[in-house]
C-alpha cells in the first residue's frame, strides 16, 4: 500500500471542515413552505450531510489504516473524527425528522373528507414549530462537525511537527556533544586519508605524534578523544615506529556533518585611549 500524504490528508480534512460550514448556513438560512416545496429545499440538504457523513468515513479508513497510527497524538485524532461520524449522521437524522414532520398533500382513500384550507392550515401551524426543532438541531450538529474537521486537521499537522523535532533531537543525542573546533579540524584532516599515529624517539623519551595528508596539526589529546568517543579507529597491525593508519569512523563522518564548531570568542580588547586623555593624565 503506498504512503499516505498526510500533510494533504490534513488539507482535505479542513476542506471538509469548510464544507459542513457552508452547509451549516444553507441548513439556518432555509426558507420553505410546508408541504411540496419544504421537501424541495430540505431534501437536497440530507442528501448533501449524507455525502458529507461518508467523505468523513473514507477519510478515517485512510488514517487509521496509515503510519500515522505509530504517530504520538494520533488516538485522539482518530477517536475525534470517529465521533464526527456521529454528529454528521445526527445532523442527517435531524433534517430526515424535519421532512417527516413536514406536511405533505394528497389525496385520501375513497369514502373519506378531502381537507380544506383550515384544515392544511392546522397542520401546517402544528409542523412548523417541529421542523423548525430539527432544523436547529441540525444546524448545532453541522457545527460540531465543522469545529471537529479544524481540530483533527490541526492535530494532524502538529503531531507531524512534534514526531518530526523528536526525531530531530534524537539525532542530535545519538551524534553526542558538539566537537570542538580542534576536534572538527582533526576530523576534516584525518577524511582526507593517509592519517597516521606514530611514535619518534625525543631525547631518549618515545612520543607519540598524529600525520595527517594535509598537514594540519592534531594533538594526541585531540586524538584520543576522538577516539574515546569511537570517531576514529587505528590500525594496531602495524608498528607505532612505521605508523599506524587512522581511519574515520561513520560516526566520525556524521558527527564531522552534523557539527559545526563552537564558535570562538575572541578576547575583548579595550578602546585606545585618546592621546589628549593620555597628556592630562600625565599633567596630573
Amino acid at each position: 500500500m503506498p504512503s499516505l500524504n498526510l500533510p494533504e490528508q490534513a488539507q482535505q480534512v479542513r476542506d471538509l471542515a469548510h464544507e459542513f460550514e457552508a452547509l451549516r448556513a444553507r441548513v439556518r438560512g432555509v426558507s420553505y413552505t410546508p408541504g411540496t416545496d419544504a421537501l424541495r429545499q430540505i431534501g437536497p440538504l440530507l442528501l448533501k450531510t449524507q455525502d458529507l457523513t461518508a467523505t468523513l468515513l473514507v477519510r478515517l479508513g485512510a488514517l487509521a489504516n496509515s503510519p500515522y497510527t505509530h504517530v504520538p497524538g494520533s488516538h485522539a485524532s482518530l477517536e475525534c473524527l470517529s465521533s464526527l461520524i456521529l454528529a454528521s449522521t445526527l445532523a442527517g437524522n435531524d433534517l430526515a425528522n424535519a421532512l417527516h414532520s413536514n406536511p405533505l398533500e394528497g389525496a385520501p382513500f375513497p369514502g373519506y373528507r378531502a381537507d380544506n384550507a383550515s384544515d392544511r392550515l392546522a397542520r401546517h401551524a402544528t409542523a412548523i414549530p417541529r421542523m423548525t426543532g430539527h432544523l436547529t438541531d441540525a444546524a448545532h450538529q453541522l457545527d460540531l462537525s465543522a469545529t471537529g474537521c479544524h481540530y483533527v486537521a490541526t492535530g494532524i499537522i502538529r503531531d507531524l511537527a512534534d514526531a518530526q523535532a523528536n526525531q530531530a533531537k534524537s539525532a542530535q543525542m545519538d551524534a553526542g556533544p558538539a566537537l570542538s573546533p580542534a576536534q572538527y579540524d582533526a576530523l576534516k584532516a584525518l577524511s582526507l586519508g593517509q592519517g597516521r599515529l606514530y611514535e619518534s624517539s625525543q631525547r631518549g623519551l618515545g612520543v607519540t605524534r598524529v600525520g595527517t595528508a594535509d598537514g594540519t596539526r592534531v594533538s594526541i589529546a585531540t586524538y584520543r578523544a576522538l577516539a574515546k568517543r569511537r570517531l576514529v579507529t587505528v590500525d594496531t597491525s602495524t608498528s607505532l615506529f612505521h605508523g599506524q593508519k587512522i581511519t574515520v569512523t561513520g560516526d566520525g563522518q556524521r558527527a564531522q556533518a552534523q557539527h559545526r564548531p563552537h564558535p570562538v570568542t575572541p578576547p575583548a580588547v579595550a578602546a585606545p585611549v585618546p592621546a589628549t586623555s593620555r597628556a592630562q593624565k600625565a599633567r596630573r
